[in-house]
């Protein structure tokens, strides 16, 4: 089958129609509550499944052979990513104009420990080197035991280009000496424009794109089998766009939080590659 190669028009076209179609638009209040119902149900099984040792990681709640094949992958050097979903008492959670996006990722990292694993992910002032180019600013900005308050500013593309300055709690756990988890939710997220020049300025509140609004992401760590497990279930929410455009516009807006998921993940595990040798 042949490749299908856009030319520079038909990018320039797509931009266009992207642009328009992202054209200001602020976060809806019932939006934002019905995040916030996602999320509270998500933490409610996050919670069963740390409590409960056998099903620390996702791999270990599939069926002997089908674990045996996503194990086997995983020391092959592969990542795992499966789009996940929370219903609430089996119905969906709709965000009236916007999307959100659920991911769940793992890699193993050989020879590398759970401690040095948990170090690389709290050393935030770090971030901007070890993920760029998507976070181009990362600071720690206070810190208190394993609670931590940071900022990070994010580069997403898909088509064009956003910047968004964004504040984070985060919080680390260890219940035991092989295992750890997090806790990562964003508390402020801001689009910049004319990022990184003297016109640099902060959008006001319902001027944003939309390409993200709220970000959490939930982190486990397990040592086993010779190395480490890294898990991280990724919660989004982005702005929708029209019905008429989302045959277009909702792949590639849909595609950015799976993209950028495996990226960080892939990063995480190479950074830990490195630093064993």
């Amino acid at each position: 089958m042949r490749s299908i190669r856009h030319s520079p028009f038909t990018l320039w076209a797509l931009v266009v129609v992207l642009a328009a179609a992202l054209a200001a638009s602020g976060l809806r209040p019932e939006a934002a509550k019905a995040f916030d119902r996602y999320v509270k149900l998500t933490e409610l099984r996050l919670d069963g499944e740390i409590a409960h040792d056998r099903s620390f990681l996702w791999i270990d709640t599939l069926s002997g052979n089908r674990r045996a094949e996503m194990v086997r992958g995983l020391h092959d050097g592969g990542l795992i990513i499966e789009r996940m979903d929370t219903r609430d008492g089996g119905k969906s959670i709709d965000a009236p104009d916007a999307m959100i996006h659920h991911w769940l990722a793992i890699v193993f990292v050989p020879g590398v420990s759970v401690n040095s694993a948990v170090a690389l992910m709290e050393d935030y002032d770090r971030h901007s080197q070890v993920f760029a180019p998507n976070i181009v600013a990362s600071k720690l900005l206070e810190r208190k035991d394993e609670r931590f308050r940071v900022s990070l500013r994010f580069y997403v593309k898909k088509v064009i280009g956003v910047t968004l300055d964004t504040e984070n709690q985060a919080e680390f756990f260890r219940p035991a000496a092989d295992r750890a988890y997090s806790r990562i939710r964003s508390t402020k997220v801001t689009e910049i424009t004319n990022a990184g020049t003297p016109q640099q300025s902060e959008k006001a509140p319902g001027q944003e794109n939309g390409f993200m609004y709220r970000l959490n992401t939930y982190w486990r760590f397990l040592e086993r089998d010779g190395g480490t497990y890294i898990q991280c279930e990724s919660l989004t929410l982005s702005r929708d766009v029209p019905f008429a455009l989302s045959w277009i516009i909702k792949p590639f807006i849909s595609q950015v939080p799976k993209e950028s998921l495996s990226f960080t993940l892939e990063r995480a595990k190479a950074e830990l590659l490195k630093s064993r040798k």
